[in-house]
């Protein structure tokens, strides 16, 4: 057993929200207050900002019910950013504000490339002598963050994902004499996980089922390809339903699409598609972008996932008092043949930078479809409903009071 460390913890969240990210806000507070040894639970305002800035709330002084309202509200409850601590002035300020506050447990909700943000909190607190525990708590919607199964996030996405596939593909049915074709640009960046989720729209054992053809990065993409499977799907079926990854490459490795100058910007892969289609084939296009919709649809959010992203807040704090620090919660899926799910802990530095692609042998030959592994994989991931209170017809998502902190340092000088 490892020795008690006495003192406050902070919860930061950052990158982009996901429908469950609060879920495991939810679990480390609930774990953190059944710990005499952690004695204030403070959040971090924005993520990193806050902490530069000594922007903390008091999250012990949230009702049980507002706390208990995390776990079906989408965003990011404390505010997040993509803020990297670039300067060594901004480390020894974080450090600064740690010790006035007596900090003792840090937990850092983020993906793959904000969890660089812990790692150097860690080793700066080591480096000025101070006791700090970090631990690291997963989220993202794009499922590309290695070394979990998967990540509290993803299983939502792909529900409102897979559930608005089926719902344009009865419209486009409706009214389509194999002249109509409907391209679905989801998230993703890099990976394929989200455009894979979309496959889980098709009825068991209906092979045609819309979505006809998948796109992903992980695949190279050809405007020949492209318009000869487009052709095939309508010569068979009424209508054809695409779903394009953002991050779609060409054989060279380059984007097919960016917004921007800088290039900075996935997107637009939709519109190009769309060009494609109605120049090459003459068949009517619309494009259907959701956007941020998919990582904030709570309202078809996986009550499989809601309870994972609690469970995962949970476990960082329980690490976090039996002495792990430097460490990410990771979700290990069970070997038999029901799907369970417990989690596990993998050092911090092994993750900052990575990337879990989606598996190759998981695409079928023609490049377009997914077989059984994928969808014996993803689909346990989407079960369940996460019950909503509605008020005049409408989700009545939780608001946290957020009672500030007393700063006890000046302004922070950048």
């Amino acid at each position: 057993m490892a020795e008690e460390l006495v003192g406050n913890c902070l919860i930061s969240q950052s990158g982009g929200p996901t429908a469950v990210i609060n879920a495991s806000v939810a679990g480390v507070v609930n774990e953190a207050l059944n710990n005499e040894c952690i004695e204030e639970v403070y959040g971090s305002l924005n993520g990193v900002v806050g902490l530069l800035n000594e922007d903390f709330v008091d999250l012990a002084s949230e009702s049980q019910q507002a706390i208990r309202g995390l776990r079906y509200t989408p965003g990011a409850a404390l505010g997040t950013c993509r803020t990297k601590l670039k300067k060594d002035s901004d480390t020894a300020r974080v450090i600064e504000v740690l010790k006035a506050h007596n900090i003792r447990y840090y937990f850092h909700i983020g993906d793959a490339d904000s969890q660089e943000t812990a790692v150097k909190i860690s080793e700066a607190a080591a480096a000025a002598g101070y006791e700090l525990r970090v631990i690291g708590i997963p989220k993202t919607v794009e499922n590309d963050l290695p070394a979990t199964d998967h990540c509290p996030g993803y299983g939502s996405a792909v529900k409102f994902i897979a559930s608005t596939v089926k719902e344009l593909s009865l419209d486009a049915e409706s009214a389509g004499q194999g002249d109509i074709v409907t391209i679905i640009e989801v998230m993703g960046r890099n990976t394929g996980w989200l455009a894979a989720g979309a496959s889980l729209a098709k009825r068991r054992d209906m092979p045609n089922d819309p979505p006809h053809l998948t796109y992903l990065p992980e695949v190279p993409f050809t405007n020949e390809k492209f318009v000869e499977d487009v052709r095939r799907i309508l010569k068979r079926e009424k209508h054809c339903v695409v779903v394009a990854g953002e991050g779609l490459v060409d054989k060279d490795g380059n984007y097919v699409s960016v917004e921007g100058a800088n290039e900075t910007q996935l997107g637009g892969v939709g519109e190009f598609m769309k060009d494609l289609v109605e120049s090459q084939i003459g068949a009517k296009a619309r494009v259907a972008r959701f956007g941020v919709a998919q990582r904030a649809a709570a309202h078809l959010s996986s009550k499989t996932d809601s309870d994972e992203a609690y469970l995962v807040g949970q476990a960082a704090v329980k690490a976090a008092v039996n002495g792990e620090t430097d460490v990410l919660v990771t979700l290990v899926r069970g070997d038999g043949d029901n799907y369970t799910c417990e989690t596990g802990l993998t050092a911090l530095a092994e993750v900052v930078g990575n990337l879990k692609k989606l598996p190759a042998e998981w695409v079928n030959e023609d490049g377009v479809s997914l077989n059984f592994q994928f969808f014996r994989y993803a689909t346990p991931l989407i079960q369940g409903e996460v019950t909503i209170p509605y008020d005049n017809g409408l989700p009545s998502f939780a608001r946290l009071g957020k009672q500030p902190v007393d700063r006890t340092l000046g302004a922070y000088q950048a």
